[in-house]
């Protein structure tokens, strides 16, 4: 059977199906062949919440892993053009939906690889977005993964509610924020969220923490420094580490460049290294409750 490219909107000429019995055990197949899925959440926006997502499932995928990223950004999708993947599209295989492969170990999957005119906004009420999201979970060929990162619009809305519903227990939640008072309180309201749906909270990481000068290699303070390591230790959550400002991440953004690939060395890039060796010390925990 030939492979067809798949370049339509789901839903775009009719309602979501109901979500059968048929419908919750092809679902629940898929995701039992994912070890751990991270939601990568933020109650508010601007905060590099997807430019953390990219870059931590490529710094999974170095590590040899077995990746999918799924970005959930109805409105706003950001993956494709955080990886240089604008031109991909979805093809249609023997299995479902063939996501877009990226260097053999990661997959990405993403409602922009199906708007044909970037300038089309998406205008939907809550019960497409959950079916979209229940597609891209029960309808994508994910085959076996160690990590599914799901990138979210900020908030907490229809989208982390519906793919935290629909992965069930064991999701964890990555919290991304900024150092502000202002970003940081809207985050509080994001593990509250966490909470209130029993989506357990991996940990907070701390975005734009810091500029490390490229000349003389000191640290200035732009946007204050370790709001969201107190407000962790305030909720009680984990702290995974703070992530510097970096000019070349913004340029490696705008470019399709994934950042962590090309300036390992960097100390933004260190920095997504040491979050992802937690990670690894998570797995190894998780996987012999002893340790």
């Amino acid at each position: 059977m030939a492979k067809k490219e798949k370049d339509s909107l789901p839903g775009k000429q009719a309602m979501p199906h109901p979500f059968d019995e048929e419908s919750k055990e092809r679902l629940q197949q898929r995701v039992g062949r994912i070890h751990r899925k991270l939601l990568v959440l933020s109650g508010k926006g601007g905060v590099g919440k997807s430019t953390v997502a990219a870059n931590l499932a490529i710094s999974l995928a170095m590590e040899g892993k077995e990746v999918g990223l799924l970005d959930i950004d109805v409105h706003g999708p950001s993956i494709p053009g955080l990886l240089g993947l604008k031109e991909g599209r979805i093809m249609e295989g023997l299995d479902g939906l063939e996501p877009v492969n990226m260097g053999g170990n990661l997959k990405v999957m993403s409602i922009g690889f199906m708007i044909q005119n970037p300038e089309d906004p998406v205008i939907w009420r809550g019960p497409m977005k959950f079916h979209l999201i229940q597609q891209f979970l029960r309808d994508v060929s994910w085959g076996d993964l160690d990590f599914l990162v799901v990138d979210s619009p900020p908030g907490t809305g229809d989208e982390p509610l519906s793919v935290a519903q629909l992965l069930g227990p064991g999701a964890e939640a990555i919290i991304v924020t900024t150092p502000q008072s202002i970003a940081v309180d809207d985050v509080r309201r994001c593990v509250t969220f966490c909470r209130k749906v029993n989506l357990a909270v991996l940990g907070v990481v701390e975005n734009m923490s810091g500029f490390i000068c490229p000349e003389c290699g000191a640290e200035i303070q732009i946007f204050k420094k370790g709001g969201g390591e107190e407000m962790a230790r305030q909720m009680d959550v984990p702290f995974l580490g703070r992530v510097p400002l970096d000019p070349t991440v913004v340029v490696d953004s705008d470019a399709g460049r994934p950042y962590v690939y090309h300036h390992a060395e960097a100390p933004a890039a260190r920095a997504f290294a040491g979050i992802v060796s937690g990670l690894m010390v998570n797995e190894t925990a998780a996987d012999d409750p002893e340790k």
